[in-house]
Parts: structure tokens; C-alpha cells; sequence
């Protein structure tokens, strides 16, 4: 589950620049994205929980500044991207932080179902279910026809997710039952201080509905592994859990089994369904609000242990869910500091775009996923709006032939294993952390 990538923080560039990958526009004099070498003066330090401000600060540093400004520069946005990843726990946090970013950055939210009013120069985005984020940036030059320039990448990672009807108790436990989200190495969840985060819907006094965010960010679940004089077997025969039977997490024992100030907490409500009401509770303390009040739970499990900088140089950042938060924060960052100040707008003559769809591990077809028509729904509504609803189908069409397309897809967990390097192409194990990859698959041709 947890996943591990190596940046080289003494070299200004720890990512990939995007505008390495994207060419110069032919209308525009200037790259379409930046990433900013000179981020604020940050050093990491044992906590990573303290968000850092959006760098404000000018373009690419130059060849006369110090190796030592160099490294700062690497370690800020090697903070900022730990500070992305221990905020996003959920696909749901991860746009809800990206979201937060925008707003702090200058950008205005628009509304899917409201009329938008916009014009050359201006920064905007919108969401969709809470998961999926569309945010650009239209150039002073922009005139009808001009092109998108898109990085897209994706908000979710495989994960476990909590069902419908979580309830499940056996030999006087409380068990929470769980489906397993895209493809994931399972085998790992088992043994690790699990929580739960992800949306909640509540219902008001006068009858309203809201959704809400939740994190509980303490150990709340376990899946324990079969101690080994139990399994003698496991090491030879390899760790084969059935996931519909062993991989439901711990999260109590049974009220009657608990302590006697815990049942004098539970013995009130907890004669219908002990076992939802302690989870509401729970998620009621956390939200500040009434159990009874609780209408609906999306929750996913995950991981409490953060995001953080390891190895001797502490070269390596060790984290889950990089696929692909590392991407969608690449992508975010890209477009927020390349359009920092209006004069980064006023000689571009295309519109600046990032997409972050959601459900990509489970196909992209959903509403929100990259299946469904909403980047391409955004462009007709923005060349509608900047053409005062003068324009036809034949601009649209001249704006997508002029149009480029970056998918962010690094498969950082898959790049590189030590223990099993016989596994690995010998290209992507002679240039891992040296050279750009530019995967090609001729599925897509």
C-alpha cells in the first residue's frame, strides 16, 4: 500500500517540468507551464503537517545562484507535495485541498449549473461531486478558435471502501465490512493502524441536506494477519487471504464485552445497532454534530502513518497513493505558478487547463470520472462565453485541433523495485531519476 519514489532534492527540478513535456506554443511566445525553482525558504522539518503558502515568487532560477538556493528551493516544493499528500487521505480531500489552493492562489469558482461570466485574462475552476476539479486560465490574447493546453491526471488511488451495510460482528468483535476499490496489493493493508476518512451527508433542523468532509485521524481499525505457528505454510506457499472473509477490519469489541464505562455510554442507544451507532458517534464527535443527524456515509479506510522524507539523505519520499496524487499536485502547481501575476497571461494566446478526474482505478467511466464529457463540456461553454454565444460548431472544432492533451500518469509504485529487478524492462532500471519517460502504448493509435 505504501509506495516509495526517489527525488533527487540537491538538483533544482525534483519533478518533472511540464513544460519539458509540453512544447512551445505556436501562438504564444512563452512555455505553457512553469514550474518556479525560487519557492519559498522552507526547510523540512519533523512535522508535516504545518501547510506552506502557494510561492509567489519570479520563473526559473538563474545559473549564478547558489547550489545551497538550489536545494531549498527542492526541499520547499518537496514540503509542499507531503503537505498534498497527508491532506488528501480520499479523493474527496484531495480536491477539496487542490480546491483550497485555487482559491488562495486568486482563482474564482464557477458553478456547473449557474451561468459563468469570464473573460481574457481571468483564472477559474469548478468541481464535480466533491472528487473532480477542471481549473484554467485564459490568456489576454485569446482570441476564438485558439487552442486548450491540458494536463489530466486523476484524484483517486485504490483504496478499501466501506459497504452499505457495514455492520458485521464475529466471536464478540465488531467488524467493519469492506469492498475492495480498483486494483491494490491488498496483502498489504493487513497489520497496519487503519482509519477512516471520506463524505458524510447531514440533515438540518428545517430538513436541509449538506455534505460534509470527515478525517479521524487516529488508529480506529486493524486487519491482523494469522500468527505464524498458526500458518506454518505462509512463507512457501505465499499469503493468500480470501478478501470477502479475512480482510474485514477490527474496529471493537461487542458492547457487552467492552468496559463498564463504555457501556454505560452505548446501553442508551445502542439496542438497535450497536455497531453503526458506535461508528456514528464517533463520526459525530468528529463533525461536531448529532449521530441522529447522520444520513449517509462514504467513508474510505486508510493509512494514519503520513507522508514523509526518508533514506539517509532522505532522497526518498514515502508515501501511498502517489498514483497519482503526485501528478494532480504536478499539474495544480503548474498551472497556479505559471499564472501567479497577470503579466504571466498577457502575451498568451491559448487557455491554460488542468483536469483531475476521479474513478480512474475503476475505469472512468462515472460521472466524475474521465469518460464523461466534462472537460469537453467546459471548453464549448468557455468558447460560448468569450464568443458572447456568437460562435458555431467550427470553432469549437478549431479549438480542439489546436489543442494539446498531457496525461500525468507515472506509475512511481511500479518503476522500480530492488528486491525484484529481474522484473523491471532494463531501459526503466538504467534511467530511473535520470531522464524524462514518455510511455507510449500502441493501444492508443
Amino acid at each position: 500500500m505504501a509506495a516509495m519514489a526517489r527525488f533527487q532534492l540537491l538538483h533544482p527540478y525534483p519533478f518533472i517540468k511540464p513544460s519539458i513535456v509540453l512544447s512551445k506554443s505556436p501562438l504564444s511566445s512563452t512555455p505553457i507551464f512553469t514550474l518556479n525553482a525560487n519557492y519559498c525558504n522552507y526547510h523540512i522539518s519533523g512535522s508535516t503537517s504545518r501547510r506552506r503558502k502557494l510561492s509567489t515568487t519570479s520563473a526559473v532560477a538563474s545559473n549564478s545562484e547558489s547550489s545551497s538556493t538550489n536545494a531549498e528551493s527542492s526541499y520547499s516544493i518537496v514540503g509542499d507535495l507531503l503537505d498534498y499528500l497527508n491532506e488528501s487521505w480520499t479523493h474527496f480531500h484531495a480536491t477539496a485541498e487542490a480546491k483550497r489552493q485555487l482559491v488562495t492562489a486568486g482563482f474564482h469558482l464557477l458553478n456547473e449549473n449557474e451561468e459563468w461570466v469570464m473573460k481574457p485574462g481571468g483564472r477559474y475552476f469548478f468541481t464535480r461531486n466533491m472528487s473532480s476539479l477542471v481549473a484554467f486560465a485564459i490568456g489576454e490574447r485569446y482570441s476564438i478558435g485558439n487552442g486548450f493546453h491540458v494536463i489530466a491526471a486523476h484524484t483517486d488511488s485504490p483504496c478499501l471502501k466501506l459497504k452499505p451495510k457495514f455492520s458485521s460482528s464475529k466471536s464478540g468483535y465488531l467488524m467493519v465490512n469492506v469492498q475492495t476499490y480498483g486494483s491494490g496489493l491488498w496483502h498489504t493493508w493487513f497489520d497496519r493502524d487503519l482509519s477512516l476518512a471520506g463524505r458524510v451527508i447531514l440533515r438540518a433542523d428545517d430538513g436541509s441536506f449538506s455534505h460534509k468532509l470527515v478525517k479521524i485521524n487516529r488508529p480506529l481499525l486493524r486487519v491482523p494477519t494469522l500468527a505464524i505457528h498458526l500458518n506454518r505454510t505462509v512463507n512457501t506457499d505465499g499469503f493468500k487471504p480470501n478478501l470477502e472473509t479475512h480482510l474485514i477490519p477490527l474496529l471493537a469489541t461487542e458492547p457487552e464485552k467492552a468496559s463498564s464505562e463504555l457501556n454505560d455510554k452505548m446501553n442508551a442507544s445502542y439496542s438497535k445497532d450497536p455497531h453503526r451507532q458506535l461508528l456514528m458517534e464517533i463520526l459525530s464527535d468528529e463533525l461536531g454534530c448529532k449521530a441522529e443527524n447522520i444520513v449517509s456515509v462514504e467513508l474510505n479506510v486508510c493509512d494514519t502513518q503520513p507522508s514523509c522524507l526518508g533514506g539517509a539523505n532522505n532522497e526518498f519520499i514515502f508515501s501511498g497513493r502517489l498514483d497519482n496524487l503526485a501528478s494532480s499536485f504536478c499539474a495544480l502547481r503548474a498551472l497556479v505558478d505559471s499564472c501567479a501575476s497577470a503579466e504571466d497571461l498577457a502575451n498568451e494566446h491559448t487557455i491554460r487547463m488542468i483536469a483531475l478526474f476521479d474513478n480512474e482505478e475503476v475505469g472512468s467511466d462515472s460521472y466524475q470520472g474521465a469518460g464523461a464529457p466534462t472537460m469537453f463540456e467546459a471548453m464549448r461553454r468557455i468558447i460560448a462565453c468569450l464568443g458572447h454565444q456568437s460562435v458555431g460548431e467550427c470553432a469549437f472544432a478549431r479549438a480542439i485541433r489546436h489543442s494539446f492533451l498531457g496525461m500525468l500518469r507515472p506509475s512511481i509504485a511500479r518503476v522500480y523495485c530492488l528486491c525484484l529487478k529481474e522484473l523491471i524492462p532494463f531501459c526503466v532500471n538504467s534511467f530511473f531519476s535520470k531522464h524524462v519517460f514518455i510511455p507510449c502504448s500502441s493501444n492508443l493509435f
